[in-house]
Protein backbone atom coordinates (compact mmCIF):
# COMPACT_ATOMS: atom_id res chain seq x y z
CA UNK A 1 0.00 0.00 0.00
CA UNK A 2 2.89 2.34 0.77
CA UNK A 3 4.24 1.88 -2.76
CA UNK A 4 0.86 2.83 -4.26
CA UNK A 5 0.64 5.99 -2.19
CA UNK A 6 4.19 6.95 -3.16
CA UNK A 7 3.41 6.27 -6.83
CA UNK A 8 0.25 8.41 -6.79
CA UNK A 9 1.98 11.29 -4.99
CA UNK A 10 4.87 11.17 -7.45
CA UNK A 11 2.46 11.02 -10.40
CA UNK A 12 0.49 13.99 -9.04
CA UNK A 13 3.66 16.05 -8.58
CA UNK A 14 4.73 15.19 -12.13
CA UNK A 15 1.35 16.23 -13.55
CA UNK A 16 1.58 19.58 -11.73
CA UNK A 17 5.11 19.99 -13.10
CA UNK A 18 3.94 19.15 -16.63
CA UNK A 19 1.16 21.74 -16.38
CA UNK A 20 3.58 24.40 -15.17
CA UNK A 21 6.14 23.62 -17.88
CA UNK A 22 3.39 23.48 -20.52
CA UNK A 23 2.04 26.87 -19.47
CA UNK A 24 5.55 28.34 -19.78
CA UNK A 25 5.85 26.85 -23.25
CA UNK A 26 2.52 28.40 -24.25
CA UNK A 27 3.62 31.75 -22.84
CA UNK A 28 6.79 31.59 -24.94
CA UNK A 29 4.78 30.76 -28.06
CA UNK A 30 2.45 33.65 -27.24
CA UNK A 31 5.36 36.09 -27.45
CA UNK A 32 5.35 35.56 -31.21
CA UNK A 33 9.01 35.95 -32.12
CA UNK A 34 10.74 33.16 -33.99
CA UNK A 35 13.10 32.56 -31.05
CA UNK A 36 10.42 32.38 -28.36
CA UNK A 37 8.15 30.26 -30.54
CA UNK A 38 11.02 27.82 -31.16
CA UNK A 39 11.80 27.65 -27.44
CA UNK A 40 8.11 27.35 -26.62
CA UNK A 41 7.67 24.37 -28.92
CA UNK A 42 10.81 22.77 -27.47
CA UNK A 43 9.53 23.32 -23.94
CA UNK A 44 6.14 21.79 -24.84
CA UNK A 45 7.83 18.60 -26.05
CA UNK A 46 9.03 17.80 -22.52
CA UNK A 47 5.56 17.54 -20.91
CA UNK A 48 4.30 15.51 -23.88
CA UNK A 49 7.10 12.98 -23.45
CA UNK A 50 6.61 12.97 -19.68
CA UNK A 51 2.86 12.42 -19.90
CA UNK A 52 3.37 9.58 -22.39
CA UNK A 53 5.99 7.98 -20.13
CA UNK A 54 3.77 8.33 -17.05
CA UNK A 55 0.79 6.88 -18.93
CA UNK A 56 2.77 3.88 -20.20
CA UNK A 57 4.14 3.12 -16.74
CA UNK A 58 0.76 3.49 -15.09
CA UNK A 59 -0.79 1.17 -17.67
CA UNK A 60 2.00 -1.38 -17.15
CA UNK A 61 1.63 -1.33 -13.36
CA UNK A 62 -2.16 -1.59 -13.58
CA UNK A 63 -1.99 -4.60 -15.89
CA UNK A 64 0.69 -6.28 -13.76
CA UNK A 65 -1.47 -5.77 -10.66
CA UNK A 66 -4.46 -7.28 -12.47
CA UNK A 67 -2.38 -10.36 -13.27
CA UNK A 68 -1.23 -10.55 -9.65
CA UNK A 69 -4.84 -10.38 -8.43
CA UNK A 70 -5.92 -13.09 -10.86
CA UNK A 71 -2.99 -15.30 -9.92
CA UNK A 72 -3.70 -14.74 -6.23
CA UNK A 73 -7.32 -15.79 -6.74
CA UNK A 74 -6.06 -18.99 -8.38
CA UNK A 75 -3.61 -19.58 -5.53
CA UNK A 76 -0.65 -19.38 -7.90
CA UNK A 77 1.32 -16.42 -6.58
CA UNK A 78 4.95 -17.31 -5.93
CA UNK A 79 5.68 -18.00 -2.28
CA UNK A 80 8.45 -15.92 -0.72
CA UNK A 81 11.00 -18.62 0.02
CA UNK A 82 14.05 -16.39 -0.22
CA UNK A 83 16.69 -16.24 2.47
CA UNK A 84 17.56 -12.79 3.76
CA UNK A 85 20.46 -11.24 5.62
CA UNK A 86 20.19 -9.45 8.95
CA UNK A 87 19.07 -6.24 7.21
CA UNK A 88 16.26 -7.95 5.29
CA UNK A 89 18.02 -7.95 1.92
CA UNK A 90 17.65 -11.01 -0.28
CA UNK A 91 20.72 -13.21 -0.40
CA UNK A 92 22.07 -13.55 -3.92
CA UNK A 93 22.51 -17.36 -3.79
CA UNK A 94 18.93 -17.81 -2.64
CA UNK A 95 17.62 -15.57 -5.41
CA UNK A 96 19.69 -17.43 -8.00
CA UNK A 97 18.34 -20.78 -6.82
CA UNK A 98 14.71 -19.64 -7.04
CA UNK A 99 15.43 -17.99 -10.38
CA UNK A 100 16.79 -21.24 -11.84
CA UNK A 101 13.57 -23.04 -10.86
CA UNK A 102 11.36 -20.31 -12.31
CA UNK A 103 13.34 -20.26 -15.54
CA UNK A 104 13.01 -24.04 -15.93
CA UNK A 105 9.28 -23.74 -15.20
CA UNK A 106 8.94 -21.09 -17.92
CA UNK A 107 10.94 -23.16 -20.42
CA UNK A 108 8.58 -26.11 -19.78
CA UNK A 109 5.49 -23.95 -20.40
CA UNK A 110 6.52 -20.96 -22.54
CA UNK A 111 2.95 -20.10 -23.52
CA UNK A 112 1.62 -19.78 -19.96
CA UNK A 113 1.42 -16.23 -18.66
CA UNK A 114 1.56 -17.53 -15.09
CA UNK A 115 5.08 -18.90 -15.49
CA UNK A 116 6.23 -15.63 -17.08
CA UNK A 117 4.72 -13.69 -14.17
CA UNK A 118 6.60 -15.84 -11.66
CA UNK A 119 9.78 -15.49 -13.74
CA UNK A 120 9.37 -11.70 -13.66
CA UNK A 121 9.16 -11.84 -9.87
CA UNK A 122 12.31 -14.00 -9.78
CA UNK A 123 14.15 -11.53 -12.02
CA UNK A 124 13.06 -8.71 -9.73
CA UNK A 125 14.26 -10.60 -6.66
CA UNK A 126 17.59 -11.15 -8.42
CA UNK A 127 17.76 -7.36 -8.97
CA UNK A 128 17.55 -7.61 -12.75
CA UNK A 129 14.89 -4.96 -13.34
CA UNK A 130 15.11 -4.72 -17.15
CA UNK A 131 14.57 -8.47 -17.58
CA UNK A 132 11.88 -8.45 -14.92
CA UNK A 133 10.01 -5.81 -16.87
CA UNK A 134 10.38 -7.71 -20.15
CA UNK A 135 9.17 -10.93 -18.54
CA UNK A 136 6.17 -9.11 -17.07
CA UNK A 137 5.40 -7.54 -20.46
CA UNK A 138 5.49 -11.05 -21.94
CA UNK A 139 3.11 -12.27 -19.22
CA UNK A 140 0.74 -9.39 -19.95
CA UNK A 141 0.83 -10.07 -23.70
CA UNK A 142 0.19 -13.79 -23.21
CA UNK A 143 -2.68 -13.06 -20.80
CA UNK A 144 -4.27 -10.65 -23.29
CA UNK A 145 -3.89 -13.18 -26.12
CA UNK A 146 -5.42 -15.88 -23.95
CA UNK A 147 -8.32 -13.60 -22.92
CA UNK A 148 -9.02 -12.66 -26.55
CA UNK A 149 -8.96 -16.27 -27.75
Amino acid sequence: MRAKITYFITAAVLVVYFVLVGSRGLMLIGQGTWLTVTFGVAVLILPVIGIWFLWMNTRFVTRANQLASELEAEGGLPVDELERDGYGRILRDSADEVFARRKAETEDAPGDWRTWFRLAVAYHDARDTPRARKAMQRAIALHRAHANA
